[in-house]
């Protein structure tokens, strides 16, 4: 077993053991022995949401509007968790569909804490080595290293963008070049043509209002400026409806069984990153939101 393996065991066996909340996969136990280390989780026997969207349960469209918008709300609800209630707070590094699994009731479970950072009290952000999936990383972590709940916010957009339109994070245009799926859905928010952006397998079965809404959370939350993108506890209150509570205006800054492992895949050629970006960890403190 590599060493990174071993940490990344470790990291995820620890947050599981301090972590409980409806919407977090829960540890049933684990083991460590030899080579071989274990995990043992509650059975998902939806699988994970990456499957219904891109894999091999899509054809068959079982994520109407209210499951998706339910898989949303407790998403948000399992990573605002995360942030505001566990002590430390815990930073995920690794949102995206293959890490959301789904109960028999299609509830929302959020997985592998293998990347998971805890933040010390009064610490707003770390510079550290970047870690994640290629489509999912908010930009000041992917160019900088600088990490904090707000990358998370981010990946969530993207991951709320998807669950919409079932669309990648990536896709890969003519001539290899690579669009993102915000850039793909920005002119149409521009426009105001919120259907172009609903997946057309709903076949236009949703609340014309709600969508617009939830997409206009998923561009929120996907700003190129962390200081703009709203908390985790922000969005869980704005996707139950309460998006009229935060008197800030939500305005559009332009972005200038199954293997579920196997179609995590599909994303981009090479969607893993581990590279050192600085050689030591750089603790920001609470109350310095500049990046």
């Amino acid at each position: 077993m590599t060493a990174k393996a071993e940490m990344e065991f470790a990291v995820e066996v620890e947050i599981l053991g301090r972590v409980r909340h409806k919407n977090l996969l829960g540890l049933r136990g684990f083991y460590a022995g030899g080579d071989e280390r274990l995990i043992v989780y509650d059975y998902m026997p939806n699988h994970s949401l990456i499957t219904h969207l891109h894999g091999q349960l899509a054809a068959e469209c079982l994520l109407d509007w209210p499951r998706r918008m339910m898989i949303a709300i407790g998403s948000a609800e399992g990573i605002a968790y995360l942030h505001h209630e566990a002590n430390p707070h815990i930073i995920h590094r690794d949102i995206k569909a293959s890490n959301v699994l789904l109960d028999s009731e299609f509830q929302a479970k959020v997985a592998d804490f293998g990347f998971a950072k805890l933040i010390p009290e009064g610490v707003t952000h770390l510079t550290t080595r970047v870690k994640g999936t290629l489509g999912y990383l908010a930009p000041e972590y992917a160019m900088l290293g600088k990490v904090s709940e707000s990358c998370d916010v981010f990946s969530f957009g993207i991951l709320l963008l998807e669950i919409i339109s079932a669309r990648k994070p990536l896709e890969k245009l003519a001539g290899g070049v690579k669009r993102d799926i915000v850039q793909w859905a920005t002119p149409y928010v521009h426009k105001g043509a919120f259907d172009h952006i609903a997946d057309p397998r709903l076949k236009g079965d949703y609340d014309m209002e709600e969508l617009k809404r939830v997409i206009m959370i998923a561009m929120k939350c996907t700003d190129t400026n962390p200081e703009n993108r709203p908390s985790m506890s922000e969005v869980v209150s704005w996707l139950k409806g309460g998006v009229g509570s935060r008197r800030k205006e939500m305005r559009i800054v332009k972005n200038n069984e199954y293997d579920d492992e196997d179609e995590d895949e599909d994303y981009a050629d090479d969607d893993e990153t581990d590279y050192e970006v600085f050689g030591t960890e750089d603790y920001g403190t609470r109350g310095r939101k500049k990046f």
